[in-house]
């Protein structure tokens, strides 16, 4: 394959960020007078808020509301109620040791992503964490992406694959020319990926870094 470039979503490939991501959704809907439940709410994890809100009967000229009362508990504590997927970390090592560059490209705005791949000390195997602003609409996973190859001077995106569990980074990563390899234990299935047109599907750490290294 020849690739040397690892972009990597966060949520849902890197960490599982479920009871954060659910709580401060719950948080925010109440505050539009919508009663859910937690678990029903796991769809908020990977895309854009502003997506995942539309379901909901807010009006769009108070979206930017929902976001706000959305980081009135992610700010505090939200971002702290994920975990890290167990080996993750020797992945990573093993694959920097191999000689690939990794990058960080999500859509979690960059301010969240750093604290949190500082917080579990996964910021020093990345050569760049880069995520989206914090304006929620210019979120899009193409504009992370584009960005992310921009600044690590990747000029050929067939020595780059992108590594995701959502349809957004796969098309993400093919609005930039990237192939991706999507991840079965994160939060989008095995026909959302395929139907987005995911090249490489791994169920596991093993798999994802046969198919990096392969």
């Amino acid at each position: 394959m020849g690739a040397k470039f690892a972009l990597f979503d966060l949520d849902g490939t890197l960490t599982d960020p479920r009871e954060g991501i659910t709580r401060s959704a719950a948080h925010a809907l109440k505050h539009f007078g919508i009663e859910a439940d937690p678990e029903e709410l796991t769809f908020f994890i990977g895309p854009p808020l502003y997506e995942s809100f539309e379901r909901f009967p807010i009006p769009e000229d108070r979206m930017e509301e929902a976001v706000a009362a959305f980081r009135e508990y992610f700010e505090p504590r939200g971002w702290m109620e994920n975990v890290p997927y167990p080996g993750i970390e020797g992945t990573l090592e093993r694959l920097r040791g191999a000689g690939m560059t990794l990058i960080l490209a999500t859509s979690k705005p960059e301010a969240f992503a750093k604290r949190i791949m500082e917080r579990f000390d996964l910021a020093k195997y990345f050569t760049l964490l880069c995520g989206a602003p914090m304006d929620e609409r210019r979120a899009a996973k193409s504009a992370v992406v584009a960005r992310a190859l921009r600044e690590s001077g990747v000029a050929d995106p067939s020595r780059a694959l992108m590594v995701g569990d959502r349809r957004h980074d796969v098309e993400g990563a093919g609005a930039n020319g990237l192939d991706t390899v999507g991840v079965l234990w994160g939060y989008g299935t095995r026909e959302e990926l395929e139907t987005a047109g995911a090249k490489y599907l791994a169920e596991n750490l093993g798999e994802l870094e046969e198919i990096l290294l392969q």
